[in-house]
């Protein structure tokens, strides 16, 4: 589990290159884990979508009143509420495997505790780059970026949403262009990985997870140790 530890935010610095070959080469290890973890996840949001839009649809969700409305917004909630602690021990396995910790797929069921500040930090996020859309699409584009290392702070160091998302945002910022490029260039190479009829996601998938944790190592360090 998670340290308590407060996030630092020390001057840092990495190339491109560097992050992108260990991500890669820390695939290994990873691999087998993450996939069988996927798959649990996807199986269980799948399920979880499906009963609480049932749910939702007895209750008058389709309704175009304000009851309709709430419920809809209860049921989104309900529905984030079960994503991002499954996202964020999804993103712990990359963490863990950045500084060879034990990895398993039990690890996604392991952040539940910070279901809270997750959702918090999830709406917060989604609202201030929507705005940053709006108004002129580069702040929404800066806080997509800034805001990368979120959930990890929340799941490793322990930090309230705000806090995580402002930690993330000052650290990211120092950087924001290597990190933003090591980002697109991850995603080009996540894009090639589709043509061979999909066979390269075998290896890209878990590799956008290694190379995220990586990448926080870097900036933040490590506070797990178990």
């Amino acid at each position: 589990m998670s340290g308590t530890g407060a996030a630092r935010t020390p001057d840092y610095d990495f190339t491109i290159g560097q992050i992108l070959s260990e991500g890669w080469q820390r695939v290994s290890g990873l691999k087998g884990p993450f996939w069988i973890a996927a798959i649990l996840v996807l199986l269980i949001t799948m399920l979880a979508a499906i009963v609480l839009t049932g749910i939702g649809s007895l209750l008058g969700i389709n309704d175009t009143s304000g009851l309709g409305i709430v419920t809809t917004l209860i049921v989104q909630l309900a529905i984030t509420a079960i994503i991002y602690p499954f996202m964020a021990g999804i993103v712990m396995m990359g963490v863990r495997r950045s500084v060879d910790l034990p990895i398993s797929y039990h690890e996604v069921f392991a952040y539940f505790a910070y279901v809270i500040p997750l959702v918090v930090a999830a709406i917060l996020m989604s609202l201030l780059m929507t705005l940053g859309f709006i108004l002129l699409i580069i702040p929404g584009i800066y806080l997509a970026v800034a805001y990368i290392f979120t959930v990890p702070l929340i799941a490793d160091k322990n930090l309230g949403a705000w806090e995580a998302m402002e930690t993330s945002r000052s650290a990211v910022t120092r950087h924001w262009f290597k990190v933003f490029f090591t980002l697109v260039i991850m995603g080009l190479i996540f894009m090639i990985s589709v043509i061979p009829l999909g066979l390269g996601l075998i290896w890209t998938y878990p590799m956008m997870v290694s190379v995220m944790g990586v990448m926080y190592r870097e900036v933040f360090g490590v506070t797990q140790s178990s």
